[in-house]
């Protein structure tokens, strides 16, 4: 059935998020090579910049990716910090081995400087682009809409989600998940006003359809596809 309800994935979109560190767990950045200095001095380094990093070690790695600690990701039921969102910067590449090793800039999105950190590329993960429905029960949040502000926003199509389940919960990449708008409530104007049944909560509405594209243990990305509606923080994420 989800075949059928979801378009093609356009993969264009999704495969620069496919190798690229999204999430940091909570400690997840204490041992990560640390960005110490830059030469002469620069604050803010560029493509082609050099910079020294310490935490390396022996790596024989040459490609890195260049990012620093962005928001919490906060569980909306629980409350509890699921990881950080990781803020990709640019890429580097290993010039000289040591401690500190010395790396140079290979591309920069965003301004680089002391304390930003380097994940090691690696190989993009090979992906299933055949969409199917979750074999269990799956019912979680939208966490937060990435490259928004935080907890707000709203997602439209090809809009990429964070969603507070993962792996453990059983979510696989190539699951595709329905998403639905929270139910506000009404006042029954039958009922008098204070008493216990005087508010009527309203039905979920089903916003459109997600494809999950990268999976950790605690936390999903999914790209949006169907939507009759915008997507935004707190809506539901259930089997579809």
């Amino acid at each position: 059935m989800a075949k059928e309800q979801i378009p093609s994935i356009p993969a264009s979109i999704i495969e620069p998020f496919l190798s690229r560190p999204l999430i940091v767990e909570p400690d997840g950045l204490d041992k990560a090579p640390t960005i110490v200095g830059t030469e002469t001095d620069r604050v803010i380094l560029a493509a082609g910049n050099a910079a020294y990093v310490r935490g390396m070690g022996n790596s024989k790695e040459e490609s890195w990716y260049v990012f620093r600690r962005g928001g919490p990701l906060v569980d909306p039921d629980t409350k509890q910090t699921l990881a950080y969102e990781a803020i990709y910067l640019g890429t580097a590449r290993l010039d000289r081995p040591g401690d500190p090793s010395t790396v140079v800039l290979t591309s920069a999105v965003q301004e680089v400087g002391a304390g930003d950190k380097l994940v090691a590329a690696g190989r993009p993960q090979p992906i299933s682009y055949a969409p199917h429905a979750p074999s269990k029960p799956i019912r979680g949040r939208v966490i937060s809409i990435y490259g928004g502000l935080g907890g707000v926003g709203e997602a439209g199509p090809q809009s990429i989600i964070s969603i507070n389940r993962g792996a453990r919960d059983g979510l696989e990449v190539g699951h595709v998940v329905a998403i639905y708008s929270l139910g506000g409530s009404v006042r029954d104007v039958s009922k008098t006003s204070g008493s216990s049944d005087a508010s009527i909560k309203l039905p979920d509405e089903r916003a459109g359809l997600a494809f999950v594209f990268r999976v950790f243990n605690r936390v999903s990305y999914a790209l949006v596809m169907k939507v009759s509606r915008p997507v935004s923080p707190l809506d539901v994420v259930q089997n579809p």
